[in-house]
């Protein structure tokens, strides 16, 4: 019997060792063992999605001590991954897929296909360091906000990755140095306000630095037990150890990097002043868009949408009593009003979270009649880290967790309290939070039988075209309807509109620095500060800030024609469902989607 029991153990295990070289190793038998398998592929090669995820349990946590590989030679690996994955999804035969099952297929072959398109040509073009993003703040970021601390295996590993960042910070200038030697150089400003974010990050005492002070108040709201006072006193002493003689040497070297850089970047040019930067652009359009939209033709849509809007702006700002001036310097004044202002202080700083907490708990009360899906996962409302303000947006959400012990975070920079009006905190609110990026974030991360890539994949012009949406949603339903709240929301449109004329004006009419800042003053109002950043973030990201306006102009189409056609059958929370509970989609699929969901309604079909 023993030696039966052994025989049948030994075989199940072939069998099971043979399954497992079949699917990783080969094209699998099913399409969607072959989607399981990418993902996997490239999250367990990922500690730091994992970490952010969370979808693994925790007795599976072999990646919470280490960070991603971000050396040239892990970079190749990926990108060969990337190339052989495309290649063996073409091979199943397409026609035979249900419609889901097309669509999961359609989904990942344009991500790779558009990616492959930009890695083969442009693979180096990019900024990984700069004002807005980068291993200075964005690790940092990682561990304040993602690595989380349950017990005494998390603090080890919180210390551990501590000791990771001299050799994660390595191989990130080793690209940086690549990109150098091809004269793929940043601007100048993002240089200096790099060089100023490490020197803000550097300033305070090792004990007193977010990445020392967090630690400690991960460990402080562990229940008691959990963790002996005298280890937890070890642990802290070993991450200021590790601060100091680790993480601030990285820091400095990268410092040092970037003060030599400086004596040899003059100019602050767009991509057009790279080795092939038209083509760049060319495909960063496409790439964030989702279209085959060219820059000139973004540019006229831009110049077409600024016009439209300034037209709805002008009678509430006469109806306010500004006649005179530039629609920007009309807003602008408004902004400037005692009213429309929060101290420069800490009251104001906390007063502004609270009135955006307030502002989404407002919203997710009422928007019951157009949403019948929404997400468990709740939002909160944090302050921008002040050692990353400089240069960040003015606000950004971050997904949650997948196992729901993070909520999704609406982050709010507060290095001027004064840059956002009153006037416009509804919209900010509604964009980031609630019905926008929380509603659409949260509901793809809780979607059920999709596989899992459609739950997390991201394209930037569905995405940023939904929170747009949710702007004027939220108007429609309502919410703001104050007339200067109303404005708020025009102002915002406004700026993704301008965001098509100067975007394309940078990157492929040249324009300077000081010509874009200039018209996006003139045309929106906003502060001279928030102003620049989002120009420099323009400079350093080009494309992604065109998917805004192209994702919303496409979503309020699909919705008039849904309108148009299905007539009094036409039913909201089910068009919403239609745009949500697919994952994150190519605008042309999106449109696929609706139409089909169209001619079902029409022809009575669920």
């Amino acid at each position: 019997m023993l030696r039966w029991l052994m025989g049948l153990v030994l075989a199940v295990v072939l069998v099971a060792g043979a399954f497992f070289v079949h699917v990783w190793y080969f094209k699998p038998a099913r399409v969607d063992w072959f989607y399981a398998r990418t993902f996997a592929q490239f999250a367990l090669d990922s500690p730091e999605m994992l970490s952010s995820m969370r979808v693994l349990p925790g007795w599976m946590d072999f990646y919470g001590g280490r960070l991603d590989d971000a050396s040239l030679a892990h970079e190749a690996e990926q990108l060969d991954l990337l190339e052989r994955s495309q290649v063996t999804l073409r091979r199943y035969d397409r026609s035979a897929l249900d419609a889901a099952g097309r669509l999961s297929y359609d989904v990942l072959d344009y991500y790779l296909g558009i990616a492959k398109e930009g890695t083969d040509r442009f693979r180096h073009h990019d900024y990984p360091i700069n004002q807005m993003s980068g291993v200075h703040t964005d690790l940092p970021a990682f561990m304040t906000s993602t690595h989380s601390v349950s017990d005494l295996r998390d603090a080890r590993n919180y210390v551990a990755r501590l000791r990771l960042f001299p050799r994660k910070f390595d191989q990130v200038r080793e690209g940086l140095e690549l990109r150098e030697a091809g004269n793929l150089l940043p601007p100048r400003f993002a240089v200096e306000k790099v060089l100023g974010q490490i020197d803000s990050f550097l300033a305070p005492a090792p004990d007193q630095n977010p990445l020392y002070t967090t630690f400690a108040q991960k460990l402080d709201k562990l229940p008691a037990g959990t963790i002996e006072p005298a280890m937890r006193d070890a642990l802290l002493a070993d991450a200021a150890h590790t601060i100091e003689h680790s993480v601030y040497p990285a820091y400095r070297a990268l410092a040092a990097y970037f003060s030599a850089l400086k004596q040899k970047v003059h100019e602050d040019h767009g991509v057009w002043s790279l080795p092939d930067g038209d083509a760049y652009y060319a495909w960063r359009v496409r790439l964030f868009t989702t279209t085959d939209m060219t820059p000139e033709e973004v540019h006229t849509l831009g110049l077409a949408e600024v016009a439209r809007i300034a037209g709805e702006m002008e009678p509430i700002l006469q109806a306010q009593g500004l006649t005179e001036g530039s629609v920007g310097a009309r807003v602008q004044q408004l902004a400037q009003r005692p009213d429309q202002r929060y101290p420069d202080s800490d009251e104001g700083r906390q007063a502004i979270l609270a009135e955006y907490q307030r502002l989404l708990d407002e919203i997710d009360a009422g928007v019951g009649s157009a949403f019948d899906v929404r997400p468990k996962l709740g939002v909160e409302v944090r302050a921008v880290p002040e050692y990353a303000q400089d240069g960040k947006a003015g606000a950004y959400y971050q997904r949650g967790a997948f196992d729901g012990s993070r909520p999704g975070l609406f982050y709010v920079n507060l290095r001027d309290p004064g840059s956002t009006p009153r006037f416009a905190m509804r919209t900010l609110a509604y964009h980031e939070g609630i019905p926008g990026h929380h509603f659409q974030i949260a509901i793809a991360q809780e979607l059920k039988g999709v596989p899992f890539f459609r739950r997390i994949l991201g394209f930037t012009a569905y995405a940023e075209g939904w929170a747009l949406y949710a702007e004027r949603l939220a108007w429609e339903m309502g919410f703001g309807r104050d007339p200067l709240d109303s404005l708020g929301r025009l102002r915002d449109e406004m700026m993704r509109a301008v965001r098509l004329v100067v975007d394309s004006g940078i990157h492929h009419q040249r324009w300077t620095r000081e010509q874009a800042i200039t018209y996006m003053r003139e045309n929106t109002g906003m502060a001279e500060a928030e102003v620049t950043t989002e120009i420099e973030r323009y400079f350093v990201m080009p494309g992604q800030a065109l998917a805004y306006k192209a994702g919303m102009l496409k979503i309020l189409a699909l919705r008039e024609r849904a309108k148009a056609r299905l007539g009094e059958r036409f039913d909201l929370r089910a068009f919403h469902n239609q745009v949500l509970t697919h994952g994150s989609l190519p605008l042309a699929l999106l449109e696929q989607i609706v139409d089909d969901w169209i001619e079902r309604t029409l022809s009575g079909q669920p």
